[in-house]
């Protein structure tokens, strides 16, 4: 087997890899797999120091896995940690909506300001190619979260049309990832184990879900599709939020003995979400695993190809109240498969 052929089955070999957010849920599930695909070495990057002592303690046996303690907003820190890397996978930013509806100005410096950070550092650094994990809640935004991550991912296509020979930039859009950090999983979970009551904001809200390691698996999956400027948009399944606290109340407890409370929806928060508004359909192909949202901007690097795989126009948005929804035992097997429960 040659060595272009040995690449085209694990494009990661010998690939120097850098991940921001590293002690966050995807950040870490990300190390995890990108780590078994025989990098040169991986480096990760994070601010919270007890998850990354942790973490180092977890890795403290493999050489070819560095972390370190780094803020995006600090551009001159980033420039020097990116050199000589390859690829950068940019998952670090302020996640939750309401503390991001509580302090818009941090919300500003990390998911926005650090973003072009990354991509400063990684144009002075000479990166070959940058993903950057987007949201749901970039798409038609209602709170600040979503405003900044959308920002972030024009940023990202943006960084394709200098003119300039340097890295591709794109972007990866999800829903929820279930079980995650601050995800309702773990709220729900706590809330049965203490008696109930199980709080649901409102009995239509829907979600798209998926798992933490599809999640990441579809994110460095995109990596090597990406052409430059593009949004990749993850298929993915949509569930009722109540029907996951009723399958979550008879796995976990007596149905009977745990009373859901509905309490009304967050300052910001939507009763669905969506993946893929009106305007970006017309600019928008599917492929098996995603939707892929061209730019609305030419971007004279890109070709759009993607290794052969048929791509066909679409004809409607992408949003969780107009998919087919999980029914109780589909979410029950969703749990149990992925060790929610």
């Amino acid at each position: 087997m040659t060595d272009k052929t040995q690449n085209d089955l694990n494009p990661w070999k010998g690939k120097k890899v850098l991940i921001t957010g590293t002690c966050g849920t995807v950040g870490k599930e990300l190390l995890r797999q990108v780590s078994a695909l025989e990098p040169k070495w991986v480096r990760g990057i994070d601010n919270n120091e007890s998850e990354l002592f942790f973490l180092h303690e977890e890795y403290k046996d493999r050489d070819d896995v560095d972390l370190t303690i780094c803020d995006i907003r600090e551009k001159s820190q980033l420039v020097q940690l990116f050199e000589g890397i390859d690829i950068v996978l940019h998952t670090a930013a302020l996640k939750h909506v309401i503390i991001n509806e509580k302090n818009p100005a941090e919300a500003i410096l990390t998911n926005i300001v650090g973003t072009q950070n990354v991509i400063e550092a990684s144009r002075i650094s000479g990166v070959e190619r940058v993903i950057y994990t987007s949201s749901d809640k970039a798409v038609n935004p209602t709170n600040v979260m979503g405003t900044s991550k959308l920002m972030g991912e024009r940023l990202i296509t943006a960084a394709n049309g200098t003119g300039e020979k340097g890295p591709i930039f794109s972007s990866t859009r999800f829903g929820n990832v279930m079980g995650s950090n601050g995800s309702v999983i773990p709220i729900f979970k706590k809330q049965i184990m203490n008696g109930g009551p199980v709080t649901v904001t409102d009995e239509s809200m829907t979600r798209f879900i998926m798992s933490l390691s599809e999640a990441a698996s579809l994110v460095m999956e995109s990596v090597f599709l990406a052409n430059g400027g593009e949004v990749f948009v993850t298929k993915m399944p949509t569930i009722r939020i109540s029907d996951l606290a009723e399958v979550m109340i008879g796995e976990l407890a007596n149905r009977e003995s745990v009373e859901k409370k509905i309490i009304g929806a967050k300052p910001g928060e939507k009763l669905y979400e969506e993946l893929m508004n009106e305007e970006e359909v017309r600019r928008t192909i599917e492929l098996d695993k995603y939707f892929v949202v061209k730019p609305a901007f030419k971007v004279d690097s890109a070709i759009f190809d993607y290794s052969n795989q048929k791509a066909r126009k679409i004809d409607k948005v992408y949003r969780s109240d107009q998919e087919t929804l999980m029914n109780h035992t589909e979410l029950s097997n969703f749990l149990t498969i992925n060790k929610l429960l």
